[in-house]
């Protein structure tokens, strides 16, 4: 699907952060769920990552669906809160530090999404651990848990991977198991609700039985426990700095290969408002960011961001990367406008359990 992106609106006036939480009116029937592996099911997922030494894992190339924005008009508009202001905090380390390092130091909470495509080869997104109540929460872009190639609904073998690296899974690998996505992404494909919610299993950590000549499924506890997990901020002033974690990969359009996807990378700046009518979104923002669009899909935005505790608030995804002055260089990445609507989407999510995996 072939995206048109007209940016627009003043850069607004930098705000506080909401101090308490607000909780908006949300209608039941605007939130979509499915699954995607069932707890039996949730072994075969893993069998498929872990198989061939990882193979599938080591082979798997950038998601690159609906990544470019092309924009060529320029308009005003953009986003507005619908309720009040709202914070969830986040989990993790309380511990205050006295570090004053210059560097950025990058969250724990952010890895890679594994799927199958409708092409039948192993892709992934970036995403990032969220707070819930469950300790069991993913967040990513919308179109790297439903598959809007063909319209079958939900990727396959759908995995979350914290840190991952060349193969390695240092805080186990956490199988999907419910998607939550706005009605309006999930039948429309609406580009202001892109983004999604899910709840993974307890992490794993497969390893091969020489003896026994057998995989063996270690539990390793939930995500949130290992990582953290980002809080969420919902009906923000435009115009806040964020941080935008995640994993680029692929090349400018002028064939300048900036980024491989392999480490994790971070953007900062402020947002600003933007509308995307060609596919029914008025309410996106924008910020500057040289991030390429494969890879960086799922990308977490993230507000007040503390680079002691590596903790913030989700305020955004990345759904897509545009050139905006026509250089042949992405220069802007845009996100969903997280609102009430959203935190409705995310509440359906935060309190659904998943457990361990059968086995």
């Amino acid at each position: 699907m072939k995206r048109t992106l007209a940016l627009g609106g003043l850069v607004a006036t930098a705000g506080l952060l909401a101090a308490g939480l607000s909780v908006p009116a949300q209608a039941a029937s605007d939130v979509s769920s499915d699954t995607l592996a069932s707890n039996t099911a949730a072994l075969q997922v893993i069998k498929y990552w872990r198989g061939e030494k990882f193979s599938n894992f080591l082979n798997a190339t950038p998601y690159t669906v609906e990544t470019k924005v092309a924009t060529k008009h320029v308009s005003k508009g953009g986003p507005s809160a619908d309720s009040k202001p709202g914070v969830v905090p986040a989990i993790g380390d309380e511990k205050k530090s006295s570090s004053t390092s210059k560097n950025v130091n990058l969250p724990k909470t952010t890895g890679k999404v594994f799927f199958r495509g409708s092409d039948g080869k192993p892709h992934w997104c970036s995403a990032t651990s969220v707070q819930s109540t469950y300790h069991n929460l993913v967040a990513t872009a919308g179109h790297c848990v439903y598959d809007t190639v063909t319209n079958k609904a939900t990727l396959d073998y759908w995995v979350f991977v914290p840190g991952y690296y060349q193969g390695k899974t240092p805080w186990g690998i956490y199988v999907g198991k419910t998607a939550f996505t706005h009605y309006d992404f999930d039948v429309y494909e609406d580009g202001d609700r892109d983004y999604a919610f899910v709840t993974v299993y307890n992490g794993v950590q497969p390893s091969w039985d020489t003896t026994k000549h057998q995989l063996v499924i270690k539990d390793a506890g939930r995500l949130g426990d290992n990582v953290g997990g980002q809080g969420l901020a919902y009906n923000q002033k435009i115009g806040q700095p964020v941080f935008v974690f995640g994993y680029p990969s692929g090349k400018h359009p002028d064939g300048n290969q900036a980024f491989t996807g392999k480490t994790l990378k971070w953007s900062y700046g402020k947002t600003f408002g933007a509308t995307a009518s060609a596919i029914k979104a008025e309410e996106l923002q924008g910020i500057k960011s040289s991030f390429t669009g494969e890879g960086a899909l799922g990308s977490s935005w993230l507000l007040k961001y503390s680079n002691a505790r590596r903790l913030g608030y989700l305020n955004g995804v990345t759904i897509g990367v545009s050139d905006t002055d026509g250089n042949d260089r992405y220069d802007t990445s845009v996100s969903p406008y997280f609102d009430g609507e959203t935190y409705g989407v995310y509440s359906a999510a935060k309190n659904s359990w998943s457990g361990k995996i059968a086995g």
